[in-house]
């Protein structure tokens, strides 16, 4: 029988180093013969309820060894993950649960007391309850009971089988599953490995939630690789900077939200010195380059920033040691990827390529992208220009291959016909020392349709003062950016990654 590659490889590395730590999460730490013994019987758990080849399972995912386990047990059995952000309102968990294909689910009782409450969700097939007993749902605590040998399948899986589908969600609200093979992961995980030269010996930290696509990848690439995963249960920069200085990480992919946090504490009197990583990299939105800076003096490690998209994965990546006259730039592609710069007619349909320096829209063609999301054919099919996928953010290619982001295409302000690009004002407005975070934004105006509007927090025991926030952009920013309204908020609209929710802003100041 034909078997998954994700999981011979991982059950290789289990045979070759049975001693090796394997995981660690939240105090615990597992070598790598307890990890394929959990792995197998989390396996014959599944088969026992009657699981079959292709099912769909969703999980409302918490950071845990348990849940690595899944994503090989999955991968072993020819089975496909969901998983689910569990502090999704319960409408947003039935939409999800429906364009999921979903048969069968591993929750918290916590999670199927909700549903309940709400009025139930249909589940076709099995429930698992992780922690504790729950009316019609399997306890998780039965896999104790369950064989420690990895089982024999009657069936091929096939490595272009789907592993994990990751729920993304357009302006509508409605879910984008994005279909991930097991192959797909696989490339996914060798690029990165060859990219920034990990090895067997390396102790990869992984700090984001495991429904987002960034955890999977540094869970998953390890454990195939034969390193070391560590897994933050969840993060906060004190337990970030705990886990660093104990178990001596080499290398994290890192949201910059996340960076930007860890730096406040890194400057304290007090900090630890953390000493153990080889690189550090920086994802999910551009990193302000005053945190890069300290950062890159503070960690005294290779420091990268990339560019990417959960449909085509890393695009881009860059090495700031390396390019000290780049550091505006989010890097030069992969060898896996080709990017385009597209330039829009009226309507907003790519007509031609865009000049050097010019903005457009990024388009990538990768041979890491997706298989397409799920049951949404015409939906991949309209984000794609020929071989490209058009990813809706912005910027710029130079002379030498670099790109340079410019934002998100749908969050461009209109006003008076010109366009006006907010991440442009925010780089400026940031940089005054009283400002904690800032961000441009559209606001409706009658006469010329949206005007720029600008919302800033302030540093803890700082007050702004709006009469010199106004004359310094008068002074710093070009006419046509001059922001028109001024809101001074406690905090910004983010997401569960820290990233920066700029439609939303126009919700709190109103």
């Amino acid at each position: 029988m034909k078997k998954s590659l994700l999981a011979n490889l991982f059950y290789k590395n289990a045979e070759q180093t049975p001693n090796k730590e394997a995981v660690w999460c939240d105090g615990k730490m597992v070598s790598y013969a307890e990890m394929a013994e959990l792995v197998s019987r989390y396996s014959n758990l599944l088969l026992s309820l009657n699981v079959a080849h292709g099912d769909h399972i969703a999980i409302p995912m918490n950071n845990s060894i348990e849940s690595v386990a899944l994503f090989f047990s999955a991968a072993d059995l020819g089975l496909c993950v969901v998983p689910l952000n569990p502090s999704l309102p319960f409408d947003a968990v039935k939409t999800a649960i429906n364009a999921g294909d979903i048969k069968h689910l591993i929750a918290r009782k916590i999670f199927f007391s909700e549903c309940e409450k709400n009025g139930g969700i249909d589940i076709p097939g099995f429930s698992i309850c992780l922690d504790q007993d729950y009316p019609g749902a399997t306890p998780f605590e039965k896999i104790k009971e369950m064989p420690v040998t990895r089982p024999e399948l009657d069936y091929d899986v096939d490595d272009n089988e789907s592993l994990i589908l990751t729920m993304t969600s357009g302006s509508t609200g409605t879910p984008k599953p994005i279909d991930i093979s097991q192959r797909n992961k696989y490339e996914r995980s060798m690029a990165h490995i060859r990219v920034y030269n990990l090895t067997k010996d390396d102790k990869i930290l992984a700090a984001t939630p495991l429904y987002h696509s960034l955890a999977e990848r540094l869970v998953i690439l390890p454990l195939i690789l034969g390193a070391t995963s560590i897994l933050l249960p969840r993060f906060t920069p004190a337990i970030w900077l705990k886990c660093a200085e104990e178990q001596k990480p080499s290398f994290t992919i890192a949201v910059s939200a996340q960076l930007a946090q860890i730096l406040e504490l890194l400057k304290q009197p007090n900090a630890p010195s953390i000493t153990s990583f080889r690189s550090i990299v920086s994802s999910s939105a551009l990193l302000e380059a005053s945190v890069k800076y300290e950062l890159i003096d503070l960690l005294k490690c290779e420091f990268h920033e990339m560019y990417g998209a959960s449909e085509v994965s890393t695009v881009t990546d860059i090495c700031f040691q390396e390019t000290p006259n780049k550091q505006r730039s989010v890097g030069k592609p992969f060898d896996e990827a080709e990017i385009r710069i597209l330039r829009d007619n009226a309507d907003g349909e790519p007509i031609s390529d865009c000049a050097l320096h010019e903005v457009g829209e990024i388009a990538v063609k990768s041979k890491l992208q997706c298989k397409g999301y799920y049951k949404q054919e015409t939906l991949m099919q309209a984000a794609m220009v020929g071989d490209y996928f058009r990813t809706g953010d912005l910027g710029y290619l130079d002379e030498d291959g670099y790109l340079y982001f410019a934002g998100r295409k749908k969050e461009i302000i209109i006003t008076g016909a010109i366009n006006v690009y907010p991440h442009d004002i925010d780089v400026v407005v940031g940089r005054l020392p009283e400002i904690e975070e800032c961000a441009a934004f559209s606001y409706p105006d009658e006469r010329l349709g949206e005007i720029v509007a600008l919302a800033v927090v302030p540093k803890e025991g700082q007050e702004i003062n709006l009469r010199a926030l106004k004359s310094y952009c008068a002074r710093n920013l070009a006419d046509f950016q001059q922001p028109h309204k001024f809101f001074v908020l406690d905090k910004l609209p983010k997401n569960a990654m820290g990233k920066l929710q700029r439609m939303a802003i126009l919700e709190h100041v109103r």
